[in-house]
């Protein structure tokens, strides 16, 4: 039999390295899948998910816990565009991934046909980088090439779109003619480093600050030996965005964990009280965490130059890989004697993280929130990998979880997209069937769509060497970060009609679909509860139930915001409650945990 497009389409992407495709199937991929079949899935493994926004989730996350090119599929017109969520979520955070997406067929494309959407205008933003369609098979060998070098070598996402019909045509190699192209496979990163000169006028300002203060990112996660050589040799703090949370561990006693809103007391005052600033790999949003502008100097380091100087006004911005920069770098930088600057972020450290088991103990009604990240922290197993969503869960994911050596922890980042942390937990799984797995999620999020993609972890857990994977599922019936920011950012009572959410029994939902649930409304049986989970000889839905009045305090609160906070409360339907469980974290300052 004559090899067909979708033959060549397969082979050429296995050439390239892919084993692995998130998608959904639909009449404008018949073609694709049949070439798939033929191919043989144990080449190219075919991970059915129950919407095609999660597997685009889960190609994102399958690029950020392997590094590889993360790969979905859809079929034409709504298969596509469900795409686009997950697609931008891996643009936000700089992920290389190739979304494959059906069409109608060629003779029909312009004819407002079933399912006909203009594709490639409907792509051009999030994949602008690489988005073609393909109208002859001769087209197919340099696309898929361009397609997948493009997503590599400059972390982007890229997109292909098929017409059906031509997926079932024979495929040729293109002719040794005018009008064609005859590319060719592979292709390994560069060495970025930046030049001598510029080196040498970074170090110059790394070298005559007294009090240097580290903020590291993603970027800087294949450099975490480099990162602690340069802190040491300057005797600087480091502080973590949220997406570099797991670059350095938390028990160095300078590191100050995560910055910005999320983020801990102990890096808000290392950046208010620094006079040199190192910014590697991080595209962190939020200037106002960062020092005053004109408070200290700055040196940048980041492979993208369109990030640098962009946050903060750099006096040396460096466009070079964060590992091969910093060991440039190094044998150009003093040693610092002083330690006086060290030791006062270690105090500020102790002293926060006794604060955080205060406030984690403080009475609420019935299960306070980061309980159960203060007992998870305690419970992490050795190279447990760490998903958390977008809500009032990623602030206790940010501050109360400590990482060590070897952990890896991601989340929809830049882009803060509710409904990522079970298909990244469940890709993250895949990837890696050996190592534990976690994922912390709010009910929000959970009702919006995590929950269908349990039944996709019930179809494939028996695979995994090991079978440890936990959701941990925050019930507290409210759309508790909206709720917030409405009372702290705008000045608004809780209003109930859009916060309010229905009560659902997620351990319940897990149990029909062949998974362990276990239910927590006692502090007590939190600790209990995640042993029995991480114990377990299947996957878990582990549901508390948690007071959704624990304000998810700030690390530095505005005097605007807290005025904003008062007039809130005053027509506030949980006034009450909210007042009491504040005073609570408030007073957790003061008094002392019952276990320090």
């Amino acid at each position: 039999m004559a090899k067909k497009v979708s033959d060549f389409f397969w082979e050429r992407l296995h050439a390239w390295g892919v084993r692995r495709v998130f998608g959904y199937p639909g009449d404008g991929v018949n073609g694709l899948l049949g070439g798939l079949q033929r191919f043989g899935t144990d080449k190219i493994q075919f991970i059915q998910v129950r919407h095609e926004e999660m597997a685009a989730f889960m190609a994102s996350a399958h690029s950020k816990f392997t590094g590889e090119v993360g790969v979905c599929l859809a079929t034409s017109g709504p298969g596509a565009t469900h795409l686009l969520t997950g697609m931008y979520d891996a643009a936000a955070d700089h992920m290389p991934m190739l979304a494959i997406a059906g069409h109608t067929v060629r003779p029909a494309i312009g004819g407002h046909y079933q399912q006909e959407v203009d594709l490639l205008s409907t792509f051009k933003d999030v994949a602008g980088a690489f988005v073609q369609q393909a109208s002859v098979p001769t087209q197919m060998r340099h696309l898929v090439d361009r397609a997948m070098r493009t997503a590599m070598g400059e972390r982007r996402v890229t997109a292909l779109i098929i017409p059906n019909d031509l997926s079932e045509e024979p495929y040729e190699d293109p002719p040794h003619a005018h009008g064609t192209n005859h590319s060719g496979i592979g292709w390994t990163p560069p060495r970025v480093i930046p030049r001598d000169e510029d080196l040498r006028r970074a170090a110059a300002v790394l070298n005559e600050g007294k009090r240097v203060a580290i903020l590291v990112g993603a970027g800087a996660r294949e450099a975490a030996a480099e990162v602690e050589a340069v802190a040491d040799r300057l005797g600087a703090g480091a502080a973590k965005a949220l997406l570099g949370k797991d670059v350095l561990p938390d028990d160095l006693p300078w590191v100050t964990g995560t910055i910005g809103l999320l983020g801990t007391r102990p890096s808000w005052d290392l950046m208010q009280d620094c006079d040199t600033l190192l910014m590697v790999g991080s595209s962190f949003p939020w200037s106002e965490f960062l020092p005053k502008e004109g408070q200290a100097r700055g040196v940048q380091i980041d492979l993208q130059p369109a990030m640098l100087s962009l946050r903060y006004p750099m006096e040396v911005p460096l466009t070079g890989d964060a590992a091969e920069s910093l060991r440039a770098l190094l044998p150009l930088l003093e040693q610092k004697e002083d330690t006086s600057w060290r030791e006062g972020i270690a105090k500020g450290n102790r002293e926060w993280h006794a604060l955080l088991q205060s406030r984690a103990e403080a009475a609420a009604d019935p299960v306070n929130p980061q309980l159960p990240f203060q007992e998870l922290s305690k419970r992490l197993p050795d190279g447990v990998i760490l998903t958390s969503d977008s809500g009032s869960a990623v602030n206790w994911y940010a501050r109360n979880l400590q990482m060590r050596r070897g952990m890896r922890g991601s989340l929809s980042g830049s882009f803060a997209s509710m409904g990522a942390a079970v298909p990244y937990a469940f890709a993250a799984k895949m990837a890696h069937p050996d190592r534990p797995v976690i994922a912390m999620v709010g009910d929000g999020a959970m009702q919006m769509n995590n929950m269908a993609e349990l039944i996709t972890v019930a179809q494939h857990w028996r695979s995994w060497s090991n079978p440890t994977w936990v959701c941990i599922v925050l019930n507290n019936q409210d759309l508790n970060e909206v709720t917030w920011e409405q009372r702290v950012m705008e000045g608004m009572p809780k209003f109930e009609e859009t916060q309010r959410l229905p009560d659902f029994p997620y351990h319940r939902f897990a149990e029909l679909a062949g998974l362990r649930g276990l239910f927590v409304d006692d502090p007590a049986q939190v600790g209990p509860a995640l042993d029995q989970a991480l114990a377990s000889d299947r996957p878990v839905v582990l549901e508390i139930r948690t007071d959704p009045n624990v304000p998810p305090l700030p690390p530095h609160t505005q005097l605007g915001q807290a005025a904003q906070f008062a007039s809130a409360l005053l027509h506030d339907p949980d006034k009450g409650q909210v007042i009491l469980d504040t005073a609570r974290q408030v007073m957790s300052a003061v008094l002392p945990s019952r276990k320090a």
